[in-house]
Protein backbone atom coordinates (compact mmCIF):
# COMPACT_ATOMS: atom_id res chain seq x y z
CA UNK A 1 0.00 0.00 0.00
CA UNK A 2 1.55 3.69 -0.69
CA UNK A 3 0.52 6.84 0.68
CA UNK A 4 1.91 10.16 -1.37
CA UNK A 5 1.92 13.55 -0.58
CA UNK A 6 4.52 15.72 -3.39
CA UNK A 7 7.42 17.69 -1.36
CA UNK A 8 5.93 16.81 2.31
CA UNK A 9 8.92 15.77 4.37
CA UNK A 10 9.54 15.22 8.36
CA UNK A 11 12.84 16.04 10.17
CA UNK A 12 14.32 12.76 11.96
CA UNK A 13 14.48 14.26 15.38
CA UNK A 14 10.69 15.58 15.24
CA UNK A 15 9.96 11.70 14.08
CA UNK A 16 11.28 9.71 16.70
CA UNK A 17 9.99 12.35 19.20
CA UNK A 18 6.66 11.70 17.79
CA UNK A 19 6.81 7.70 17.65
CA UNK A 20 8.24 7.81 21.19
CA UNK A 21 5.17 9.91 22.49
CA UNK A 22 2.76 8.48 20.56
CA UNK A 23 4.01 4.39 21.77
CA UNK A 24 5.60 5.61 25.23
CA UNK A 25 8.16 3.42 24.84
CA UNK A 26 9.91 4.54 28.44
CA UNK A 27 7.21 2.18 29.92
CA UNK A 28 8.64 -0.66 28.77
CA UNK A 29 11.88 -3.11 29.88
CA UNK A 30 12.34 -4.14 26.13
CA UNK A 31 14.89 -6.84 24.99
CA UNK A 32 16.17 -4.26 22.61
CA UNK A 33 16.36 -0.47 22.28
CA UNK A 34 13.08 1.17 20.95
CA UNK A 35 13.32 4.09 18.58
CA UNK A 36 15.96 5.46 16.20
CA UNK A 37 18.52 2.68 15.46
CA UNK A 38 20.35 3.74 12.87
CA UNK A 39 20.89 7.32 11.56
CA UNK A 40 20.19 8.59 8.03
CA UNK A 41 19.29 11.76 6.58
CA UNK A 42 17.85 14.75 8.26
CA UNK A 43 14.78 14.68 6.01
CA UNK A 44 12.35 12.28 5.33
CA UNK A 45 10.12 11.89 2.54
CA UNK A 46 9.66 8.26 1.59
CA UNK A 47 9.14 5.78 4.35
CA UNK A 48 9.37 1.99 4.74
CA UNK A 49 7.50 -0.29 6.99
CA UNK A 50 8.14 -4.24 7.57
CA UNK A 51 8.00 -6.50 10.15
CA UNK A 52 11.83 -7.33 10.33
CA UNK A 53 14.85 -4.88 9.08
CA UNK A 54 16.38 -7.72 6.94
CA UNK A 55 18.43 -7.01 3.75
CA UNK A 56 15.37 -8.28 1.81
CA UNK A 57 13.42 -4.71 3.48
CA UNK A 58 16.35 -2.81 3.23
CA UNK A 59 16.83 -3.47 -0.88
CA UNK A 60 13.43 -3.15 -1.33
CA UNK A 61 13.67 0.52 0.97
CA UNK A 62 16.35 1.31 -1.50
CA UNK A 63 14.22 0.71 -4.65
CA UNK A 64 11.77 3.16 -3.70
CA UNK A 65 14.32 5.65 -2.30
CA UNK A 66 13.31 5.77 1.12
CA UNK A 67 14.75 7.95 3.59
CA UNK A 68 13.81 5.68 6.46
CA UNK A 69 12.89 2.38 7.25
CA UNK A 70 9.93 1.98 10.03
CA UNK A 71 10.14 -2.13 11.33
CA UNK A 72 8.41 -4.07 14.87
CA UNK A 73 12.15 -6.17 14.43
CA UNK A 74 15.11 -4.12 14.62
CA UNK A 75 18.54 -4.79 15.67
CA UNK A 76 20.86 -4.31 18.53
CA UNK A 77 19.03 -7.47 20.77
CA UNK A 78 19.84 -8.19 24.29
CA UNK A 79 22.99 -10.97 24.37
CA UNK A 80 23.24 -10.93 21.18
CA UNK A 81 27.24 -10.81 19.58
CA UNK A 82 27.84 -6.86 19.94
CA UNK A 83 30.42 -7.30 16.83
CA UNK A 84 29.74 -5.96 13.62
CA UNK A 85 30.51 -8.85 11.21
CA UNK A 86 28.48 -11.26 9.06
CA UNK A 87 25.33 -10.48 8.45
CA UNK A 88 25.05 -7.50 10.89
CA UNK A 89 27.64 -5.95 9.23
CA UNK A 90 25.75 -6.47 5.88
CA UNK A 91 22.81 -4.76 6.74
CA UNK A 92 24.42 -1.98 8.41
CA UNK A 93 26.60 -0.90 5.93
CA UNK A 94 24.01 -0.94 3.15
CA UNK A 95 22.06 1.44 5.45
CA UNK A 96 24.89 3.67 6.47
CA UNK A 97 26.00 3.37 2.63
CA UNK A 98 22.23 4.86 1.24
CA UNK A 99 21.93 7.22 4.53
CA UNK A 100 18.55 5.37 5.27
CA UNK A 101 17.06 5.76 9.06
CA UNK A 102 16.03 2.84 10.49
CA UNK A 103 13.53 3.27 13.39
CA UNK A 104 12.50 0.20 15.49
CA UNK A 105 9.60 -0.71 17.67
CA UNK A 106 9.36 -3.69 19.52
CA UNK A 107 7.09 -3.90 23.12
CA UNK A 108 5.62 -0.50 22.55
CA UNK A 109 4.03 -1.69 19.02
CA UNK A 110 2.99 -4.86 20.42
CA UNK A 111 0.73 -3.02 23.12
CA UNK A 112 -0.38 -0.06 21.55
CA UNK A 113 -4.17 0.16 22.23
CA UNK A 114 -4.36 1.70 18.05
CA UNK A 115 -1.49 1.04 16.38
CA UNK A 116 -0.43 -2.36 18.23
CA UNK A 117 -0.17 -5.81 16.71
CA UNK A 118 -2.81 -6.86 19.44
CA UNK A 119 -4.81 -4.38 18.80
CA UNK A 120 -4.55 -4.78 14.73
CA UNK A 121 -5.05 -8.74 15.05
CA UNK A 122 -8.40 -8.23 17.10
CA UNK A 123 -9.65 -5.81 14.05
CA UNK A 124 -8.70 -8.59 11.71
CA UNK A 125 -10.22 -11.29 13.24
CA UNK A 126 -13.79 -9.50 14.94
CA UNK A 127 -12.48 -10.03 18.40
CA UNK A 128 -13.91 -7.51 21.25
CA UNK A 129 -11.05 -6.41 23.84
CA UNK A 130 -12.72 -6.54 26.85
CA UNK A 131 -9.44 -6.67 29.30
CA UNK A 132 -5.20 -7.05 29.57
CA UNK A 133 -2.94 -10.01 31.16
CA UNK A 134 0.90 -10.65 31.46
CA UNK A 135 3.94 -8.33 32.10
CA UNK A 136 3.25 -4.99 31.06
CA UNK A 137 -0.86 -6.00 30.10
CA UNK A 138 0.70 -7.35 26.42
CA UNK A 139 -1.56 -9.55 26.49
CA UNK A 140 -4.91 -9.06 25.38
CA UNK A 141 -8.43 -10.97 26.50
CA UNK A 142 -11.96 -10.21 24.82
CA UNK A 143 -14.81 -12.20 23.00
CA UNK A 144 -15.55 -13.34 19.59
CA UNK A 145 -18.25 -10.90 17.82
CA UNK A 146 -19.05 -12.73 14.86
CA UNK A 147 -21.98 -15.39 16.20
CA UNK A 148 -21.47 -17.93 13.75
CA UNK A 149 -18.05 -19.04 14.84
CA UNK A 150 -19.09 -21.02 18.15
CA UNK A 151 -16.21 -23.46 18.21
CA UNK A 152 -12.42 -23.87 18.14
CA UNK A 153 -12.86 -25.40 14.73
CA UNK A 154 -14.96 -22.54 13.49
CA UNK A 155 -11.97 -20.10 14.54
CA UNK A 156 -9.35 -22.01 13.30
CA UNK A 157 -10.86 -21.63 10.00
CA UNK A 158 -11.91 -18.54 10.52
CA UNK A 159 -8.28 -17.03 11.44
CA UNK A 160 -6.40 -19.13 8.85
CA UNK A 161 -8.69 -17.12 6.07
CA UNK A 162 -7.68 -13.87 7.43
CA UNK A 163 -4.16 -14.96 7.60
CA UNK A 164 -3.75 -16.75 4.38
CA UNK A 165 -2.04 -19.49 6.43
CA UNK A 166 -3.55 -22.15 8.25
CA UNK A 167 -2.99 -22.65 12.07
CA UNK A 168 -1.48 -25.27 14.48
CA UNK A 169 -4.32 -26.13 16.75
CA UNK A 170 -3.63 -27.89 20.12
CA UNK A 171 -6.95 -29.02 21.88
CA UNK A 172 -10.64 -29.99 20.27
CA UNK A 173 -11.89 -28.46 17.45
CA UNK A 174 -15.58 -29.26 18.56
CA UNK A 175 -15.00 -27.19 22.10
CA UNK A 176 -17.22 -23.86 22.63
CA UNK A 177 -15.43 -20.72 22.72
CA UNK A 178 -15.70 -18.62 25.39
CA UNK A 179 -13.43 -15.68 26.16
CA UNK A 180 -10.39 -15.75 23.70
CA UNK A 181 -6.96 -14.71 24.64
CA UNK A 182 -4.05 -13.13 22.53
CA UNK A 183 -0.41 -11.99 22.07
CA UNK A 184 0.86 -12.23 18.63
CA UNK A 185 4.93 -13.10 18.12
CA UNK A 186 6.54 -15.23 20.32
CA UNK A 187 4.34 -15.05 23.41
CA UNK A 188 3.52 -18.87 24.33
CA UNK A 189 4.85 -18.22 27.79
CA UNK A 190 1.69 -16.23 28.13
CA UNK A 191 -0.21 -19.14 27.81
CA UNK A 192 -0.57 -19.77 31.88
CA UNK A 193 -1.61 -15.79 32.44
CA UNK A 194 -4.24 -16.24 29.77
CA UNK A 195 -5.55 -19.05 31.40
CA UNK A 196 -5.40 -17.70 35.15
CA UNK A 197 -7.23 -14.51 32.99
CA UNK A 198 -9.85 -17.14 31.89
CA UNK A 199 -9.46 -17.39 28.54
CA UNK A 200 -10.55 -20.76 26.50
CA UNK A 201 -8.97 -20.61 23.91
CA UNK A 202 -5.45 -18.60 22.76
CA UNK A 203 -3.75 -17.57 20.12
CA UNK A 204 -0.27 -16.62 19.44
CA UNK A 205 2.23 -16.67 16.59
CA UNK A 206 4.63 -19.31 18.27
CA UNK A 207 4.27 -22.65 20.30
CA UNK A 208 6.76 -24.89 22.14
CA UNK A 209 7.17 -27.67 23.59
CA UNK A 210 5.64 -27.34 26.39
CA UNK A 211 2.83 -25.67 25.39
CA UNK A 212 1.47 -28.44 24.19
CA UNK A 213 0.72 -30.38 27.51
CA UNK A 214 -0.23 -26.87 28.88
CA UNK A 215 -2.72 -26.58 26.31
CA UNK A 216 -4.23 -30.39 26.86
CA UNK A 217 -4.10 -30.59 30.34
CA UNK A 218 -5.99 -27.18 30.98
CA UNK A 219 -8.26 -27.92 28.43
CA UNK A 220 -7.41 -24.59 27.37
CA UNK A 221 -7.30 -24.55 23.20
CA UNK A 222 -3.55 -23.17 21.61
CA UNK A 223 -3.71 -21.61 18.39
CA UNK A 224 -0.14 -20.96 16.81
CA UNK A 225 -1.02 -18.92 13.90
CA UNK A 226 2.18 -17.43 12.75
CA UNK A 227 5.25 -15.32 13.74
CA UNK A 228 5.37 -12.69 11.05
CA UNK A 229 1.84 -13.47 10.01
CA UNK A 230 0.51 -12.27 13.15
CA UNK A 231 2.81 -9.18 13.26
CA UNK A 232 2.25 -7.89 9.69
CA UNK A 233 -0.35 -5.56 10.95
CA UNK A 234 0.84 -2.88 13.81
CA UNK A 235 4.06 -1.73 11.51
CA UNK A 236 1.59 -1.59 8.68
CA UNK A 237 -1.22 0.66 10.50
CA UNK A 238 1.53 2.80 12.44
CA UNK A 239 3.27 3.27 9.01
CA UNK A 240 -0.25 4.27 7.47
CA UNK A 241 -1.03 6.60 10.12
CA UNK A 242 2.97 8.97 10.08
CA UNK A 243 1.63 8.81 6.19
CA UNK A 244 -1.23 10.67 7.16
CA UNK A 245 -0.27 12.75 9.32
CA UNK A 246 2.95 14.57 7.93
CA UNK A 247 1.88 13.32 4.63
CA UNK A 248 4.71 11.97 3.58
CA UNK A 249 5.24 8.73 1.28
CA UNK A 250 4.70 5.40 2.52
CA UNK A 251 5.04 1.74 1.33
CA UNK A 252 4.16 -1.13 3.74
CA UNK A 253 6.47 -4.11 2.32
CA UNK A 254 5.88 -7.68 3.41
CA UNK A 255 8.69 -9.98 3.16
CA UNK A 256 7.32 -13.59 2.98
CA UNK A 257 8.36 -15.43 6.11
CA UNK A 258 6.84 -18.94 7.12
CA UNK A 259 7.64 -18.79 10.62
Amino acid sequence: MSQKTIDKMIDRTALAAYLASTLDITRFRDFCPNGLQVEGRAEIKTLVSGVTASMALIDAAIAYKADAILVHHGYFWRGEDARVVGQKHARLKTLLTHDINLFAYHLPLDSHVEFGNNAQLAKLFGFKAEGRFGEDQLGWLGSVEDDAIKTVGDLARHVGLRLGREPLVIGDATQPIGKVGWCTGAAQNFLGEAIAAGANVYLSGEISEPTVHLARESVVAYLACGHHATERYGVKALGEHVAAIFGIEHHFIDIDNPV
